[in-house]
Order: C-alpha cells, then structure tokens, then sequence
C-alpha cells in the first residue's frame, strides 16, 4: 500500500525533482517521560515507517539519485535496550520496500547532493521549521555557488497539494482498515450503551471506549481522538472532554469517540439516555436529528455536492424545530433567515481517513466540490438546548444530541462504514438493556 502511493506520487512529479518529507519526532510530556508517540500522517502514507525522527526523499529523473529514500535511526543497541528495537537502514529497505536507506543523520548530506542536481523541489513548508531552515540554507548556498556552475532549484512547491489530493480517495487496502476501525469503535459504543447506569462517571464510560479500541487493536493510546463522553447538559459543549462528572438519572448521555487502527480513524457519536430509556421529549428531539442524519447520508453519492448533505440536513433539522415549538416562522423563511443556527451550530460533514478531521478540499472558489468514488466523510448532524437558554420550551433544555456516523462514496449506494452502531431508538434501548461482558471491577476475585 505505502510503495503504491510512493510510485503514485513519484507519478505526478516530473523528471528533475525531488520531493522531501520529515516525519514525526517525539514530544515531551513531563521531565523524561514522552508523550505516546504517533507518526506525522503523510508521511505514514507514503512510507509506511513507526518510528521517530525518520526523514524521506523522492527523486524522479535525477542522475545518481535514488528514487526512493528513507532516513532512520541508527541501529543502537545500548539505546534500544531501554526504549525499543530500531529498523536501522537495512531493515527499512527489507519492511518497507525502499530503494535504499541511511541514518538520518546523513540526510542532510544527501539531500545536499540531490539539491545541486534538482530542478524543483517539493516540500510542505511551515510543518517543520528544522527542515524548512535547512532547505532555505542550502538553497542560499548553491546561489552563492553559481560562479562554479552550481544552481539552486528554480522551485520549491507544496507537496501538500499532491499528496492531500491523494488522500481524499482511499483505496481498498485503506477501506479495509477504516472497516476495522468502524468495527471496533462500534463494539465500543454498544458496550457502552449496556454498561451506563445512573450514578456511573463519565470516566468510567470512557475507560470502557479506550479498553475496546486498545483490546482489539487499536494503536498507541487507542483513540483517534479524545474521546467526548457528554452527560447530561455537558452535551452542548461541542468538544468537551473532561469527562469527570456523574451521569444522572433522566439525563441523555453524547459519546463521541472513535478509535484509530493503523493510523487511520473512525469517527462515531451515539446519544442515548443514561437509564436506559428515551423520555417523550428526548426521543422527538431525537427522531428529529435521525430524520436529518438518514436524508444526509442518502445524498452522499458520486455527483452529488459534498455540503448537499449539510443542506438537506438543515431543511430538516429547521422544519423539526418548528414542530418541536423553538421556531415560531415557516420552513421558508427559517431556512432564509437562518433562525436554526443557534441551536444548530456546526457543518455535517468533514472527510475522515489517517486524521479525524482529514485532509481535502471540500469547496473551491466558492463552490462545492463534487463527490466521488473513493471518498469518506461523516455525516453528523446535531441539536443542543443548553440548560440556560430559555428562549426554548423548558423540557428541551440541557439536551444535547448528535448522531454520527462514517459514510463511504461508492459508484451507487452509500456505504455507512459504522452502520453496525445501534441508531434507531428501539435498536439503541434494546443495547442499552444487553447484556456485554465489561472488564472485571475492583471487587472481583480476579483483580485483588
């Protein structure tokens, strides 16, 4: 998978560049001790390499230059004695398939090399200010080198506009993984809905979300992102993730989380009430967002607009506002006048691939972008009645609900990557009254 989108790249290049990439290096948590360590997502695509401080060069049609080349750690064994085993040079050229391979402290050496023979260069300036000083430093040296017949590159170019154009279309390899992924995230979510009872923390739940993805898989810390663990009125907070309070009787529960599997992420959220079963004013709020969620996905089809979702989301979620007593206009003129926005807050959709929130352009010009086959994005529309807002019927307020899933553009029907995740408001009571085994608690033989 990595080789292809090497040579896919190599691709879209022409014969005397080069192209560079530096990938992720460790960042301290607190005195000596790092944060879990997670490869720079572009680089991962194209290189498929787990460890730190690793650097890469591209070069097509270039005289003594590699096309590929990868730059990694030196083998160290005193060193990896006490944090891990290192690929070194020859492991990566026998695990990831590339041309050759150096320590990465001869990058610079090579790259000096390639950038006296180089026509245009690509690199994603203002990602990595190391690389960004060094690149500028010896382009500034060849120029002062011209009277011995050396020239710098006549271009540096974004290789960003390449390889994030790349991603937004995965390929089978890739949507197996984000299946996966899916699964695993839905597994959580269900174990989720069975275990939550009044009185529970939402700490607790989340410890459930991270024991699911790490258990089947999920990489480093296990989630795609921090995972939102909303009770009650907390919901209406978009990206809460404190997730320390008590989960009451009557309340609702929002969980957005997702885990990551190599590298590439899901993105589900779920709202269910804590005891188990919707009250009459959470399932018409609730019935209101499915309906905007389920019109959402059905135009998340090749040749449609990416924001029609949005739009055909908002025609909903407007027209059950005003059934649901908050608007006090028409469909018309609420949809005119966005009315809705205070209660509806954000878009419905972004692309989903190695970063939760992936890479790709959704509208240029003002206009906006087609949908193909190949793309994956989420459709997530939500309704929130903050516990203060008192220009909403009383039994509304303090409730917050989204509904999330990960839908994947075919050449007909949409494929909902997540669809596994319990929805409907039978489905989701029947899961919250399952029975799922749950990791033993602190007063169980097996854990004193």
């Amino acid at each position: 998978m990595f080789k292809a989108h090497r040579r896919e790249f190599l691709d879209r290049m022409q014969d005397g560049d080069i192209a560079l990439f530096q990938g992720a290096g460790l960042a301290t948590r607190n005195h000596d001790v790092e944060f879990p360590f997670r490869q720079q997502s572009s680089f991962w695509y194209l290189s498929g390499c787990h460890e730190f401080d690793a650097a890469m060069m591209l070069a097509k049609g270039i005289n003594g230059v590699e096309e590929e080349t990868i730059f990694v750690l030196p083998r160290d064994p005193a060193r990896e004695t006490w944090v891990g085993r290192r690929m070194g040079p020859e492991g990566a050229i026998e695990k990831l398939g590339f041309d050759t391979a150096f320590n990465n402290d001869e990058f610079h050496e090579q790259v000096e090399a390639a950038l006296a023979k180089a026509k245009r260069v690509w690199c994603q300036l203002g990602f990595n200010d190391e690389l960004d000083s060094f690149l500028l430093s010896s382009i500034q040296g060849l120029r002062a080198k011209a009277r011995l017949g050396l020239a710098p590159p006549e271009q540096i170019l974004d290789a960003g506009t390449i390889v994030h154009e790349m991603r937004v279309f995965k390929s089978p390899a890739e949507l197996d993984l984000m299946r996966k992924a899916a699964a695993i995230s839905s597994e959580a979510h269900a174990l989720a809905m069975a275990q939550c009872r009044p009185g529970m923390h939402e700490y607790e739940i989340e410890a459930l979300l991270h024991y699911t993805f790490r258990r089947h898989g999920c990489n480093d810390s296990g989630w795609a992102y921090p995972s939102i663990v909303a009770g009650g009125d907390n919901a209406n907070i978009l990206h809460y993730n404190t997730n320390h309070m008590a989960l009451n009787d009557g309340d609702m529960l929002l969980i957005d989380a997702g885990g990551e599997y190599q590298c590439y992420a899901a993105d589900i959220t779920r709202t269910f009430p804590v005891n188990g079963k919707f009250s009459p004013a959470q399932r018409d709020i609730y019935e209101v967002v499915l309906a905007a969620q389920l019109k959402a996905i059905d135009v998340v089809r090749a040749g449609n607009e990416f924001h029609q979702g949005h739009d055909v989301s908002l025609a909903t979620l407007s027209d059950g506002l005003i059934q649901l007593g908050v608007l006090k206009c028409s469909l018309d003129e609420a949809i005119e006048t966005k009315a809705h926005l205070q209660w509806t807050i954000h878009n419905t959709s972004h692309y989903i691939g190695l970063d939760v929130h992936d890479c790709g352009v959704s509208k240029s010009d003002g206009v906006s972008r087609k949908l193909e086959p190949g793309m994956v994005l989420t459709v997530e529309p939500g309704l929130y009645f903050p516990a203060d807002d008192d220009s909403v019927p009383e039994g509304l307020r303090g409730i917050g609900i989204r509904i999330e899933d990960d839908i994947h553009v075919t050449g007909g029907d949409p494929e909902n990557l997540t669809a596994a995740t319990p929805k409907t408001v039978a489905d989701v009571e029947e899961a919250c009254r399952a029975e799922r085994v749950a990791p033993p608690t602190l007063d169980t033989a097996e854990v004193r």
